[in-house]
């Protein structure tokens, strides 16, 4: 499966959303990483057939998906920021209706939504109300409900956002299963949902492609160095307004601070391996200058 997008360009008024992106994907686990109002619902929303582009085209193994019409939409899943329900349905009433706006025919719908109750761990609570499902339990409906038609390409946006930490280690276990044989497009802004599953992560800045690589490419790519080093708390203010820090701890010592700077910070600086983290904040973050400077 192939997935590409060419000159793919979104404008709202004198806004753009999308810039220019060229980008080829094929299967595996994409992880689309950047800031929020970076461009990744719109882009998304295109891809989904949703939206259409202000100008270039996104191509599945060769022919245009707007060309392709229903073709391509039988291959295609998608879990919204925000996904609606009925919430007096039940998780399996829910997914069933789902099945039947999707074309399914019924003895197929009642095998496939018991075979994914099981798989994304909601067999128990199949005759629960969608109302009475916690945020976990609602966002493994949507990737159920993503997965009726056994999609060849799988877009989620933002698919942990309100999950505790066990609902997000379970989701990303459960991505990982599903990517099989599949083209997975993952969206965030958190960076340990693709740090450990994604096969390629794609920063997205300003409606651009400013970067993508696996995450050791990404590190590599950094023109700064990780620095960590212990000041007085009342040399923070200072440090806050001339580097990017990417962490700030406090003890009884003093404040350790995780600088990310071409130069060494401080004389008693010392060298620390970056991360996925310090990437995020080297391509997206800004120093905090005058007005936010305080800890």
């Amino acid at each position: 499966m192939e997935l590409e997008m060419i000159d793919l360009t979104k404008k709202f008024g004198n806004f753009t959303a999308v810039n220019h992106l060229n980008i080829t994907m094929n299967n595996g686990v994409y992880g689309l990483l950047g800031v929020n109002g970076a461009g990744k619902t719109t882009l998304m929303r295109m891809l989904c057939t949703l939206l259409r582009p202000t100008g270039g085209k996104v191509t599945c193994n060769g022919k245009e998906i707007f060309a392709m019409d229903g073709e391509y939409r039988k291959l295609l899943g998608y879990l919204p920021q925000d996904f609606g329900f009925y919430p007096e349905f039940t998780v399996q009433d829910y997914l069933l209706y789902v099945a039947t706006i999707k074309g399914i025919r019924p003895a197929v719908a009642k095998k496939r939504v018991k075979e994914l109750t099981a798989k994304v761990g909601l067999e128990k609570a199949a005759h629960k109300k969608m109302k009475k499902l916690s945020g976990g339990m609602k966002r493994r409906a949507g990737i159920a409900q993503a997965m009726l038609n056994n999609p060849k390409i799988l877009i989620l946006d933002e698919p942990t956002a309100g999950l505790d930490p066990n609902e997000r280690i379970r989701f990303r276990n459960l991505i990982s299963e599903l990517a099989e044989e599949r083209l997975v497009l993952l969206s965030t802004h958190i960076v340990s949902d693709v740090e450990y599953i994604a096969n390629e992560i794609l920063l997205m800045k300003d409606g651009e492609l400013v970067h993508r690589g696996t995450a050791g490419e990404l590190i590599g790519s950094m023109r700064e160095q990780v620095w960590k080093c212990c000041v007085e708390k009342k040399e923070v203010k200072h440090f806050m307004k001339k580097y990017k820090i990417s962490n700030v701890k406090s003890d009884s010592h003093g404040v350790e601070l995780r600088v990310i700077s071409r130069e060494k910070p401080d004389q008693n600086a010392v060298l620390e391996e970056a991360n996925l983290e310090d990437v995020f904040l080297y391509y997206f973050g800004e120093k905090a200058g005058e007005d936010n400077a305080a800890i």
